[in-house]
Formats: C-alpha cells, structure tokens, sequence
C-alpha cells in the first residue's frame, strides 16, 4: 500500500462517520446523470463533434487526450471556456493502425511505455505486459501538467481504454494522483461487489474497498453507476439502447459514457468507428433525448458539479 493511500485511510479512521454509500446524491433519491464524451483532442473531427454536443446538445462533461495531436484545438477552447467541463483522458495507449502518438514525457524516461516503433502501446496487455508504474506515473504526470500549461481548468480524471485499470499498482498510480490533485477520478463504488465487472477488471476490483476508503476520506466523489455502449446495428437501435439506459437509471450519479465526431474524412482515415461517434453526436443534440430526460426527472450534471456536492456530506 502506498504512503499517501496509507495517509488518506489514517484520516478516515478518525472518521468513520462516513458510510459505505456516501454520496450526497444518495440521501435524496434523486437521479443524475453526466453524460461524457472521450477522447477530445484526438483529431480535429472529434474536437468538432465534442464541442457541438457540449454546445447544442446536452453532453455535460468531456476528457482530453493530452498525447494526442489536437489537443492543442480543444485546450484553447477549454481555456477559453471555463464554464465547460473538462476533464483528462489519461493516455497509455496509441491504438490506431495509421495514426499514433507517443509519451508527452521524453521517450527515454519512459520506455516500457513504448512499443518497437516508439508510440505509445496499440493495446492495453501490452501496457499491462510491459509498463512500469514508477514510468507511468512519471507519463501521467506529463499529461497532467502540460494540460495545466496549457490552461484547461481540469475537472477529473479518467482513463483511456480502461489501461489504468489493468493492473493494481496502476490503480494506485490513477488514484493517488486523482487525490494529490483534488481532482475527482472516475471510479465505481462496490465496484468489487458487481459479478460481472469485477471479472472483467479484476485489478480494479482487487483494489476497490481500499481505494474507496481513501478517496472518501478527502470528500473525493465516486460514482454510483457507469454505462457505456460501443454496439449497434442501426443509428436507431443506439438511440434506443441510450434511452433504456435512461429509463432505467437508479438514485444516485451515473455517467454514461460517449463518443463524440463529424464522419468526414478525416475521422474515416483513422477508425471504423467514425460512423458511431458521429451517431453520439447526433443523438445526444437531439431534442427527443433531452426531453426524455427531463420527463424521466433526471437531472443532467458535470464533473463540476459532482466535486461540489460531494463536498457537502
């Protein structure tokens, strides 16, 4: 166990006021929602459908890829927009066959990081195979603070394709980092009593009750649910598929997980996924979404948000 989750348990035993379920959420039944977009800064595409589904739709919360080579675009806007939300996607891996990236710290000081070309690793095994925690804190820390240079008003913490989940000591390294910096990191509570994901992140779940107690302890919100759906045969089967996640939404704060972009060429070149993110950004502008929402009494909230309310327990 690490000094500063050591610290932080030390402080909750002095403390133990808090239950097992503590967010301010909780104790009034109420519904909320963050509805989140990844991967900003990926490309220009993504940029554009993110901030469009911020804008004029009702996507509450996005996170940056700070690696990536157009997260110079959305951090100017980010900065420029501080009532935005605006959290980072933190980067090990660079997964498209044509287009990639590497560390934002110099490649010699983490090279278990680094696949035979010298971009970050295409998948999460092989972080998970490969990546050295003191390096991967070392990266995380890069991203991090050139995002601060940069002005973004971060927000929280979040991870890329699940590569910070994939081991224990990297779940250490995410929220350790999350409470240095006050900034909320996207973690599940009881995350380790649910069947289906615990085996299928055993890491996370392995580390789950300590860190729980740790990010409790400095009034770090944790959510209640996540939902994501990457499937779908039709525009409006997703559609559907989004709006019986809505309907079935439980008290407490869950985020739905997003992704938004243009299908233009630009995003064809670089994933066959350019026709869902597009999808997510024409579902979550239109009007019929937003008024399900409200009539299921859903209240739509960011990160922001989240933090302050958590605050208040």
């Amino acid at each position: 166990m690490s000094f500063r989750v050591t610290l932080c348990l030390s402080m909750l035993a002095a403390s133990l006021a808090f239950s097992s379920r503590s967010n301010a959420a909780d104790s009034d039944g109420k519904k909320y929602v963050i509805i989140h977009a990844d991967d900003a800064g990926m490309s220009h595409s993504v940029n554009v459908g993110t901030i469009e589904a911020m804008e004029k739709g009702c996507v509450s919360s996005a996170s940056i890829m700070v690696p990536c080579p157009w997260f110079q675009e959305i951090a100017i806007y980010a900065k420029e927009h501080p009532e935005r939300d605006f959290g980072l996607h933190l980067t090990l891996n660079s997964e498209w066959k044509t287009y990639r990236w590497g560390p934002v710290a110099p490649r010699d000081k983490v090279p278990s990081l680094l696949d035979k070309e010298g971009f970050l690793h295409p998948d999460v095994p092989s972080v998970a195979a490969n990546a050295r925690s003191s390096e991967v804190e070392i990266e995380l820390r890069a991203q991090i603070g050139r995002a601060l240079e940069f002005g973004v008003p971060v927000t929280h913490l979040d991870t890329h394709m699940g590569a910070l989940v994939c081991r224990p000591d990297l779940v250490d390294v995410y929220v350790n980092l999350g409470i240095e910096f006050n900034l909320p990191v996207l973690f599940i509570r009881n995350v380790h009593k649910d069947e289906r994901t615990a085996k299928e992140y055993p890491a996370l779940a392995d580390k789950a009750a300590e860190l729980t107690l740790a990010l409790d302890a400095v009034k770090l919100p944790i959510l209640d649910t996540l939902a994501q759906f990457y499937g779908g045969e039709s525009q409006e089967k997703r559609k559907e598929t989004y709006l019986k996640s809505l309907r079935e939404l439980k008290p407490g704060v869950t985020e739905i997980i997003i992704h938004c972009g243009v299908d233009d060429a630009e995003l064809r070149a670089i994933t066959s996924s350019h026709l869902n993110r597009d999808g997510d950004r024409r579902i979550f502008t239109n009007p019929e979404i937003v008024d399900a929402i409200r009539n299921l009494g859903i209240e739509i909230i960011s990160w922001k948000q989240f933090h302050a309310m958590s605050k208040l327990r």
